[in-house]
């Protein structure tokens, strides 16, 4: 391969789809991983018992099925094998009484299924399609740009601007706020209550109400799908088409440093000491942390060393895998079908495992996100058998001790391999709750705690998935830092993608789009 115009440091999301949106432009790019895979937060395994196939972090991809970059992408992944598996399903929740509330992808139903907050519901998500320009202008474009400012514009036209004003401002109303003020019901409150956790806020962060009505919007509309055959199916989808376009990627090539000179990127030199030129520019899909403190080091703009050391990462995550000998048997049927079913006491019982898991504490009742696999797509494992992926999104990334008083701390805060297995005890607790002799049908189960996910990549610094708190202040305009603008950074050639960039996390792959689509 010539000297690419574009090096992409990192392979997550983001960087797949910028790289082949440049191809597609004709560009020649290269991609560089330091592990021995792509992915980022994408990785499939047997990591339970042979034949069982689990996506050990991302799995969900609802969020990328209906983003502007696979609109663009769509065919040519079709192409190379990328297909989906759906669930009428996507969503619920269960709490320990045993109560439980199902969205599915049918208005009528969930109208119906939601009694006498059906209605309310029903002008939620209505609302969100109605607001559907403007918000998603707003969560997926370019903020600086004349685009944005020309919808911000007409908007103001139609609504007026205080009826614009108006609209922002009840936008930053949180979870908390929204379903009390809305929903009679605890339980149509419980089933929303966990989504902004998946968002990296909590239930009483500003803006959090807004995002988990678009995640109802998005589910209604599209489901929970998930990749037929695990996630390294999308993977070898965009490899394929970025070799395609006459790309390269490269695993096992740590980039040590960005080279700057006179005050612009011009290549990436690597841990082996191999340096490589870039024609057009570098892309880094990274965290702060490591693009300016490590990749840059003393080329580092001096206020963004100060912004590096002031950003705030958020929760860590907490994965559980199980391989089962048959479907769970859930004491309630139709909740085999789910296809993200939340375990949690309701929006109170979020707030709380939230609150704890900020203040460094073990949750004593996690929210426990579960995904079944099997339902989808059978062929992740044997005939009859089955597969659970769990996700607990509030996990501490230091430990200063056990909200439920049972668990000892570690005298360095730190992750061990003894914590990790009592607190996935305690969860399965939990689980075997509400399944009838659940234990008996376990043949396999993997657990990764905060420094596991960490380890397996250093982005996901304390474990926390989403590239750092995605409060108001970390988020939009000011993401990652206050002075931040549209993916550049203060040195020439130099761009920042990633999930510690807006539209911040998710598996949407929203920074990678609109950089390679505007360069």
């Amino acid at each position: 391969m010539t000297a690419p115009d574009h090096i992409i440091v990192g392979s997550g999301i983001n960087a797949l789809v910028c790289a082949a949106i440049l191809g597609g432009k004709g560009r020649k790019v290269l991609v560089l991983e330091r592990n021995d895979r792509i992915g980022g937060c994408i990785r499939t395994e047997e990591v339970t018992v042979p034949g069982f196939v689990h996506d050990v972090m991302a799995t969900t991809f609802v969020l990328f099925i209906t983003s502007p970059a696979y609109a663009v992408l769509a065919a040519d992944l079709g192409r190379h094998g990328l297909d989906f598996c759906h669930a009428n399903a996507p969503t619920g929740v269960l709490r320990p009484d045993g109560s439980h509330l199902i969205q599915h992808m049918d208005r009528q139903a969930n109208v119906a299924a939601f009694g006498e907050d059906g209605a309310q519901y029903a002008a939620d998500v209505d609302e969100i399609g109605s607001n559907a320009g403007l918000l998603f202008g707003l969560l997926g474009g370019s903020l600086w740009s004349w685009p944005t400012f020309k919808l911000l514009f007409a908007e103001a036209r139609k609504r007026g601007p205080r009826g614009l004003a108006a609209f922002m401002g009840e936008a930053l109303t949180s979870s908390r706020s929204w379903l009390e003020s809305s929903y009679k019901s605890d339980l149509t409150r419980a089933l929303w209550a966990p989504w902004s956790l998946h968002a990296g806020i909590g239930p009483e962060d500003a803006f959090s109400g807004q995002i988990a009505k678009v995640i109802a919007f998005a589910l209604e509309a599209a489901g929970a799908p998930i990749v037929k055959g695990g996630a390294k199916n999308i993977l070898a989808a965009f490899e394929a088409l970025i070799t395609e376009k006459g790309g390269e990627i490269r695993t096992g090539a740590d980039v040590e440093a960005v080279v700057v000179e006179g005050g612009k990127a011009t290549g990436v030199r690597l841990a082996s000491g191999e340096t490589i030129k870039a024609g057009r520019g570098v892309i880094c899909s990274v965290t702060p942390t490591q693009l300016y403190e490590r990749l840059l080091g003393k080329d580092a703009p001096a206020g963004d060393v100060a912004a590096t050391k002031a950003y705030r990462y958020g929760k860590g995550n907490f994965q559980i895998h199980y391989a089962l000998d048959r479907p769970p048997a859930w004491r309630k049927k139709e909740l085999g079908e789910v296809a993200l079913l939340h375990l949690t006491p309701g929006l109170d019982g979020v707030s709380k495992a939230s609150n704890e898991a900020v203040r460094g504490m073990l949750p004593e009742v996690p929210t426990i996100c579960i995904g079944q696999p099997h339902a989808l797509d059978p062929s992740r494992c044997p005939p009859g058998k089955a597969i659970l992926w769990l996700q607990l999104p509030e996990a501490p990334r230091h430990i200063k001790g056990d909200a439920a008083g049972k668990l000892k701390a570690p005298a360095d805060g730190r992750w061990t391999e003894d914590l990790r297995e009592a607190y996935a005890d305690r969860v399965e607790d939990i689980l075997a709750s509400h399944v009838d002799a659940f234990s008996a049908t376990v043949l396999g189960r993997r657990a990764y705690s905060p420094a596991d996910l960490e380890a397996m990549n250093i982005n996901l610094v304390g474990g926390d998935p989403y590239g750092g708190s995605s409060t108001i202040d970390q988020s939009f305009l000011w993401r990652p830092f206050k002075s931040s603008r549209n993916h550049e950074t203060g040195i020439r050639d130099l761009y920042h993608i990633g999930a510690s960039t807006h539209p911040g996390a998710g598996l949407g792959g929203g920074s990678g789009f609109l950089l390679g689509s505007r360069l």
